[in-house]
This record gives C-alpha cells, sequence and structure tokens, in this order.
C-alpha cells in the first residue's frame, strides 16, 4: 500500500443475500489441489477451448503418473505453450463434463481481469504436485 493511504473496511451485516454461503462442512468437500500441466493443446472447432492433460500427483497400479484431461475455456487469454510446465489449481472432485465432445475431469481455477479475460490461479512458488490446498 503506497505511503499515507489509508485501508477502508466496509460491513456488510448479510453476507447470505451477497452470496451463496456454503457451511464449513460443505466447503471441506471441495477437494482443491495443485496440479502440474504437462501437456495442453487447442480444441478443434473452438476459439475458447483447451484441452490440458494435468499431473494431480495421482498414479496407476504400476506407481505411474496418471494425467487428468481438464478442457478450460481460457485459450483467448493463453497458448499451449505458455501452460505446459505451469503449476496451476484444479477442482479435483467435479464431476465429469463434456464440452466439444470431450470428458473434463476438472476445473481449472481463475479469476477475471478487468476486461474479464480470464487470470489463471497460480501458487507464487511451486510446490508439491498433487498438494491438497488447505
Amino acid at each position: 500500500m503506497p505511503h499515507g493511504s489509508t485501508l477502508r473496511l466496509f460491513f456488510f451485516p448479510d453476507f447470505a443475500r451477497m452470496y451463496h454461503m456454503l457451511t464449513f462442512d460443505e466447503f471441506k468437500n471441495v477437494d482443491l489441489r495443485l496440479g502440474l500441466i504437462k501437456e495442453a493443446v487447442r480444441v478443434e472447432g473452438s476459439e475458447k477451448l483447451l484441452k490440458l492433460m494435468v499431473d494431480l500427483g495421482e498414479k496407476d497400479a504400476a506407481d505411474l503418473p496418471v494425467l487428468r484431461q481438464i478442457v478450460s475455456g481460457i485459450a483467448k487469454s493463453y497458448t499451449p505453450e505458455d501452460l505446459v510446465g505451469r503449476q496451476v489449481v484444479i477442482v479435483a472432485n467435479l464431476e465429469p463434463r463434456k464440452l466439444m465432445g470431450l470428458e473434463s475431469n476438472g476445473m481449472l481455477l481463475a479469476a477475471h481481469d478487468e476486461e474479464g479475460n480470464p487470470v489463471i490461479i497460480s501458487p507464487i512458488k511451486e510446490g508439491k504436485t498433487g498438494s491438497k490446498i488447505t
């Protein structure tokens, strides 16, 4: 914060009117994980979608990494080359959903800038791939 500026706190007495409120137990059911994007390609026929292959630290019976396919609407703001090797926050326990015929097995979290473009949520420093975000 710049020198001499003041921080103003605003009190909203009824958050329930502003947001859909979750109980703490409901929030505990959301499984947020730190994922590592291993592959990224544009989805043919879509201007918005990228198909991501994400490592969430999961292993198969032979102890080999299992990559999750996640389809995300970030292609207008990010190229596949921007994303490979980047750690991101993933909702790991979301029900699968088909987008343009591709099954998405999770959701990449993003905010939006002033123009409405997606801004990916990433850690400031690298963490352990697959770690639970608490």
